[in-house]
């Protein structure tokens, strides 16, 4: 349940109007009364008898009475009460109670024999009401409505449990700020699915990841299409700026700016300043940008040494490493291929909100982490096929495991909204993880079908002797024959597969993963420095890609669980 309040108004009769007439688009059904003040307030909906004007005049006789000079400018108090998607719908009687309660939490009319301000409660769709309130209590004198959204916030809380609705996580004040419903109702009238907020909101996003200099921030904001303007002192120093989309205009026709600290907190330009004030990038190789592929290792190598960080560093710096950590994301999806891009962009859309907490990030120490959202950038837009899409594959396995972390970490933090974004924003890991890695998975499972038998018993032999409380999982899992290909490969390239497998189990957790035999292969591979995608040759020869999550048992492969490889009769 959502109460939003709006900034307050002066004219009662206005917004009696709207919320008594049909909606901009028709969508105000039935409106009627629910609840006022006295319990005795006409009705303009269902009483023909009843009009507006007598509804307005009745609220708005504590400010009449004051003198002129006395009356405040902005004295309407006006919220809407939401509940969320796929709630209940509530009965008016239900509604009169949310309204009480809302109005005596934020001291428009706190009850029990104090002075109370005017107000009624209208109805006028089935998962919300409009509370309108006058700023001026009976005795003449102002509201304590201090702090009131935080306080129907909390209240909203409390009704949720007791109704038994769906419970918002509780907010701390670091989130960016939501559309108004008029900058929602734009978005309709223009066919746009999101608001212009919102799009700014994650192109100003996506422009920030691994920028190093005011320069290079403001050519990717041009480069993207926005326009943009610069707040500059008589100095001449840069101190902030807005931008605007071309075709977002107000009924002027002049572009609608929204300055950056308007679209989120750390997107004013102090904020963003912060994230390469202590950078020091490394300079690029002398023949340029990395490849797609190889700016994809890098990340998830970088990510992987991350992890370690939110586990056990201080606070200021896990939350520099999570805030940068969304820098990666988004310069993740930016590149990415279109198969895999949307579900990408909407893990990044979700993490957003988990990059922000009362916990100021300490910049600086997570330049491994702003690096390689540089490196993606500068690297380009990867292909969804090859050693680009194997290695998008892995750098996304390393994010979910990452972002799982800052899951946990934000949960002991008591950060319910950024616990709660952050396991959205795996659940769509999960999602990419799937397509990205269904073509190099299905070549490295026809190749680990393919290996010999005593190469087979061997591999098998070094994961029980490496990970004898996982190994049986793991040799039942659907992804043990592409690991078997990888420990095959790792042995070839002279590495130990008993070794590198204790090596990469003990470094991170493992009880998270869907498939532990998919998260060893993706870390043994790095680890080993081997293709992401190895022997093209067998792409033609994997036939049918296989459904990852089809079962598949280690009988079928000739694996004994037990006893290795058997012979098949």
């Amino acid at each position: 349940m959502i109460p939003s309040i709006n900034p307050p108004g002066d004219r009662t009769i206005g917004l009696l109007a709207y919320l008594y007439g049909p909606g901009k688009r028709e969508e105000h059904v039935d409106p009627h009364l629910v609840a006022s003040f006295d319990g005795m307030a006409p009705d303009p909906g269902r009483d023909p008898s009843a009009t507006l004007k007598a509804l307005q005049q009745l609220l708005d006789q504590p400010v009449q009475a004051l003198p002129k000079h006395s009356r405040p400018a902005k004295h309407v108090w006006h919220t809407s009460v939401r509940t969320a998607p796929g709630d209940r719908a509530l009965s008016d009687d239900e509604w009169a109670e949310v309204a009480r309660r809302i109005v005596a939490a934020t001291g428009i009319d706190p009850g029990e024999g104090q002075p109370g301000c005017r107000w009624a409660a209208v109805r006028h769709a089935d998962d919300h009401i409009h509370i309108v309130a006058i700023l001026v209590r009976e005795d003449g004198a102002r509201p304590d409505d201090f702090r009131s959204g935080k306080r129907a916030q909390a209240e909203a809380r409390l009704i949720e449990k007791e109704l038994g609705l769906h419970q918002v996580a509780r907010g701390d004040g670091t989130a960016a700020q939501r559309p108004t419903s008029a900058e929602r109702h734009k978005a309709e009238r223009q066919g746009r699915e999101r608001t212009a907020r919102e799009e700014l909101r994650e192109t100003v996003r996506r422009s920030v990841a691994g920028a190093t200099s005011d320069e290079e921030f403001f050519d990717r904001l041009t480069a993207s299409g926005l326009l943009v303007k610069k707040r500059v002192a008589p100095s001449g120093d840069l101190l902030g700026y807005k931008v605007a989309l071309p075709d977002d205009r107000n009924k002027d026709g002049e572009p609608v700016y929204y300055p950056g600290a308007r679209l989120a907190p750390d997107l004013s330009l102090p904020r963003i300043r912060e994230r390469w004030s202590r950078d020091q990038p490394e300079p690029l190789p002398p023949a340029g940008p990395p490849t797609p592929a190889a700016a994809r290792r890098r990340a998830a190598a970088a990510l992987s040494e991350a992890i370690l960080v939110i586990h056990s560093g201080e606070d200021a710096v896990a939350a520099a490493h999570i805030a940068a950590t969304g820098e990666v994301l988004d310069a993740l999806a930016k590149t990415s291929a279109a198969h895999t891009r949307h579900e990408l962009q909407e893990a990044a859309r979700a993490f957003e909100r988990a990059t922000r907490s009362h916990i100021r990030a300490t910049r600086g120490h997570d330049r491994a982490l702003r690096q390689a959202a540089r490196e993606l950038v500068r690297g380009g837009p990867a292909l969804g096929r090859g050693e680009d899409g194997a290695t998008t594959a892995m750098a996304i396995d390393m994010l979910f495991f990452l972002i799982t972390a800052a899951v946990h970490w934000h949960a002991g933090k008591g950060h319910a909204q950024q616990a709660e974004a952050a396991h959205r924003a795996a659940e769509h890991l999960r999602v990419a993880y799937r397509v990205a890695a269904e073509e190099p998975l299905a070549v490295l499972h026809q190749r680990g079908r393919s290996l010999a038998l005593p190469l087979l018993q061997r591999q098998a032999d070094a994961v029980r002797a490496a990970i004898p409380e996982l190994a049986e999982q793991v040799l039942a899992e659907p992804g043990w024959p592409a690991l078997a290909a990888t420990l095959a490969d790792a042995e070839a390239a002279d590495h130990t597969p008993v070794s590198l497998l204790a090596d990469v189990a003990g470094r991170r957790e493992l009880n998270t993963a869907e498939s532990i035999s998919d998260v060893l292969m993706w870390r043994v591979r790095r680890m080993a420095n081997l293709p992401a995608h190895p022997y093209p040759e067998y792409v033609a020869a994997a036939g049918p890609k296989r459904d990852l999550a089809a079962p598949r048992t280690t009988e079928a492969l000739g694996i004994n669980a037990s006893n290795g490889p058997r012979r098949r009769g």
